[in-house]
């Protein structure tokens, strides 16, 4: 058990972590400090801290584990921050959706306690933020990716894998290079396909009319346009380079299909549309393939 949990980031993912902490028994005292007051606030009347922190030093300050559930494009001063109340034993935890700058930021920032960093990233969330929609159930059943660095100790690594096991995730390892590629592929590019397929319609005079007429397929492959604005530009910007390789191919095998209805190749045609569905088909969430959930 852990006797206090720093929370920097009182939203939906460090919010459901605390939760879950909390029912498994894994932790006696929530601290938790948000950029805003009135959050902070919410998430102790919900219940989900026990003390709003004034700063997030002071939300560290006595914490055996700490959790960085911040804009990834605010990790670094975040953890400038934070970085002298973190203790010998603390273990340090984040949940960015790309780790390769995450990792940068804490090289640059953390000094010496770079040791007690296991870089995370749970593949859970919803398509609304806020701490309202922290629940303990968030973690159970999805994958959280660990990608530790070189000075991170090992027995830092197993305690971190031990703490998402113990609220219901499957824990994995790889590197931060590995871990950017494979999310930009499963999580990254279909969010910005999802963004600039909704501005495409809403940019057409007829776009009301369109969405109007749409029913569970389109509600289903657009879920995630609904994500929080902040959250996925940051990711988008941190993780442009993987991206952007993985638009290439999908660009590529848009091409190949429009030119098989240019030219009424039904046979080609159906056979792509076959292949697609057949990977589909074979997917199941938490398997190798991720959960293209950030």
């Amino acid at each position: 058990m852990f006797e206090q949990l720093g929370l920097i980031g009182c939203g939906l993912m460090g919010g459901s972590f605390a939760l879950a902490l909390k029912r498994a028994g894994l932790v006696k005292r929530v601290v938790g400090y948000s950029k805003s007051p009135s959050t902070t606030e919410r998430a102790k009347q919900l219940g989900v801290i026990d003390v709003a922190a004034p700063s997030a030093l002071m939300a560290v300050s006595g914490a055996d584990l700490v959790l960085l559930a911040v804009p990834v494009a605010a990790t670094e001063a975040t953890f400038r921050a934070i970085r002298h109340g973190i203790g010998a034993e603390t273990l340090v935890m984040d949940v960015g959706s790309t780790k390769s700058d995450v990792i940068e930021a804490a090289q640059q920032s953390l000094e010496g306690k770079l040791k007690c960093f296991v870089p995370a990233h749970p593949i859970a969330g919803k398509e609304v933020a806020g701490i309202e929609h922290a629940e303990a159930d968030l973690f159970i059943g999805r994958q959280v990716v660990l990608t530790p660095i070189k000075a991170t100790l090992r027995s830092n690594v197993q305690r971190a894998a031990q703490v998402w096991t113990s609220v219901g995730a499957h824990v994995s390892q790889m590197t931060h290079q590995a871990h950017d590629s494979a999310f930009a592929a499963v999580s990254h590019l279909p969010h910005l396909l999802a963004f600039a397929f909704m501005n495409g319609i809403a940019s057409q005079p007829e776009g009301d009319t369109f969405l109007e007429l749409a029913g569970p397929g389109f509600r289903d492959f657009t879920r995630i346009a609904a994500g929080e604005p902040t959250l996925w530009r940051d990711v988008l910007l941190a993780n442009r380079e993987q991206v952007l390789r993985q638009s290439q191919f999908f660009r590529q095998a848009l091409d190949e299909l429009e030119t098989m209805m240019r030219t009424d190749n039904v046979t080609d045609l159906e056979q792509a549309i076959t292949a697609a569905s057949q990977v589909r088909g074979e997917w199941r969430l938490g398997s190798s393939t991720e959960s293209p959930d950030a």
